[in-house]
Order: structure tokens, then C-alpha cells, then sequence
């Protein structure tokens, strides 16, 4: 289990529209490509200075309570994923979303699998008063549920979408 010391607060996440900037949960302010706001949800593509990975693609869906991202990794270190999902609170005002994040997370390999990482954290969080029982439960509950849509959907995230009306796209890189 992960130490009480090394268990960070929940981070939190700006996605301004009419900015056409996402800011991360450390302040870092970063210029957005691609904004498509829906009546169910919020696409962002931007590019990414992260050692692994150029490129970053989300659909944020508030009702889930999910964001599933495809990073788009450097060859030197491309994973065993397709996509990853987030769990937690989304929040829309007016232009600006944020994004409260609930530690569960779950990576997909579309066709084979779904796992969810991090419980431990999302336990220890609880038990030290960063998350309240009531937000807790919900984690657990919005991951529960999308496990079960994922492989329902036989491991696909955006066929489990579809499937709820919500139509996603990606960039063709």
C-alpha cells in the first residue's frame, strides 16, 4: 500500500475554452489545439512536453464522473494501453471546466482487457481525510460502472460510449 506521506491531495485540473488553455494540476498553463464542447461532454487535444509522451487527447464526460485520454507516447516508450481513464468530479462553468481527480484510474487494451490502478491510493486518501466517505463511494461506484460498460462493450472505450449516445473521436496520428 502506498505510504500516508506519499499520498498527494486530489489534483486538480483547468480546461478553459475560450483560453484554448488547460492548466495542470501543478499551475502549468499549456496552449490546447483542439476544444469541442458537446451537450454530454468536452474534447481537448493539445501537444505535450512530457518525456514520454508529445501528444494528448481527452473526452471528459461529467455524468460518468470519467476522463479517458489516449496519450500518444514516444516510440522509446510506448505502453501497453489504448486508453486511460480518469475518475472524477467534472465541472462545468460557463467556458471553463475543472477537474477534481478521485485517484481510481483504468487503463484499457481495447478488444482484451480493463485494469484499475491505484485503489490503494484512493483508501488512503479516504482514511486520511483528503476524500470524504460520500466522495469516496462515488469513485468507487463510477469506476464499478465503467469497468462493467467497458467490458460490456468488449473492452472499448469508445464503443461502451457510443453506446450511451456519446459519440468520441481522435486525432489521426
Amino acid at each position: 500500500m502506498t505510504g500516508l506521506a506519499h499520498v498527494h491531495p486530489p489534483k486538480v485540473e483547468v480546461f478553459d475554452v475560450a483560453g484554448r488553455t488547460n492548466t495542470d494540476p501543478k499551475g502549468v498553463v499549456r496552449p490546447v489545439d483542439v476544444y469541442e464542447t458537446t451537450d454530454w461532454g468536452l474534447y481537448m487535444a493539445r501537444p505535450s512536453d512530457h518525456p514520454s509522451f508529445d501528444y494528448l487527447e481527452s473526452w471528459i464526460v461529467p455524468s460518468l464522473g470519467i476522463r479517458a485520454s489516449i496519450f500518444h507516447y514516444l516510440p522509446t516508450h510506448v505502453r501497453d494501453q489504448n486508453h486511460y481513464v480518469d475518475i472524477g468530479e467534472f465541472v462545468r462553468d460557463g467556458d471553463v471546466w475543472y477537474s477534481v481527480d478521485h485517484y481510481l484510474d483504468i487503463v484499457v487494451r481495447t478488444g482484451r482487457d480493463a485494469e484499475l490502478l491505484d485503489v490503494d491510493e484512493l483508501l488512503v486518501a479516504h482514511s486520511t481525510g483528503l476524500l470524504d466517505a460520500r466522495t469516496t463511494e462515488a469513485a468507487i461506484r463510477r469506476a464499478s460502472d465503467a469497468v462493467d460498460g467497458i467490458a460490456a462493450a468488449n473492452h472499448d472505450v469508445d464503443g461502451w460510449l457510443a453506446a450511451l449516445g456519446m459519440t468520441t473521436h481522435w486525432a489521426d496520428r
